[in-house]
């Protein structure tokens, strides 16, 4: 299986440097790198060229835009989908491979972030509260696994049929939660523990920045239908027929 990852990038060249060092020395190599050019005025599109990764211009703001058009020209039966400042280890893209190819059933999958950037005694506070909040509080409300899109990856059949039933432009919507949420009872999503990634904490380090996230979460849940569409989720899960 071809893997394909794509990175959404504005104006983040320091940390993308240090993601396409480390996908440079992955175990299993991506078979393409594509960086989606969301309107920089740095070198992030420069550096992504020089290390060999193909760029594509989005010129609507937003990582929903972003995501979309990188998603649209892979060429992979599995597009892994990160953010430039994911930090991944050296073995991440041999675990992705391990686990679509040991589990035909799986369509997508993800893991879990370490912020790597928060006051030291912070760092593993805020992550596993973050990963709480996230993994449990969300997975809650959608009945199936919330993908995350800093560590996610998905067969390229999953993003065919739900391509144009996702949110493709604005900021007001997590497309990783969006993409979870239209993928709920047609699709095996799966929570790796073991597959790990650093991440910075932007989330905490913007003002009132987990109160805007949570925002834009209850937006993209109220897309997906709201308090009936939690209802309906978990009664198709249970059987149930409301």
């Amino acid at each position: 299986m071809r893997i394909s990852v794509v990175v959404p990038v504005l104006n983040d060249e320091h940390h993308l440097r240090t993601l396409l060092e480390k996908l440079a020395s992955q175990t299993r190599q991506a078979d393409e790198i594509i960086v989606v050019d969301n309107g920089c005025t740095d070198d992030s599109a420069q550096i992504a060229r020089s290390a060999g990764a193909k760029v594509i211009v989005e010129r609507t703001r937003g990582i929903p835009a972003a995501a979309s058009a990188g998603y649209d020209q892979t060429s992979a039966e599995i597009i892994v989908r990160c953010d430039a400042d994911s930090i991944p280890p050296d073995n991440w893209l041999e675990k992705v491979h391990e686990e679509f190819a040991g589990n035909p059933a799986i369509d997508a999958l993800t893991g879990p972030g370490y912020f790597y950037d928060l006051p030291r005694g912070l760092r593993t506070l805020g992550s596993v509260v973050y990963a709480f909040g996230y993994f449990a509080g969300l997975g809650s409300a959608l009945a199936t696994v919330p993908l995350w899109g800093s560590n996610m990856a998905f067969r390229s059949s999953l993003w065919e049929e739900l391509s144009q039933e996702v949110c493709r432009e604005g900021s007001a919507i997590h497309d990783d939660l969006d993409l979870s949420c239209a993928s709920q009872g047609s699709f095996v999503l799966k929570f790796v523990p073991s597959l790990r990634v650093k991440a910075a904490g932007r989330v905490y380090a913007r003002p009132a920045g987990l109160r805007a996230s949570s925002k834009v979460a209850l937006n993209t849940l109220a897309r997906h239908g709201g308090l009936k569409g939690i209802i309906n989720r978990w009664s198709a899960v249970l059987g149930f027929h409301p």
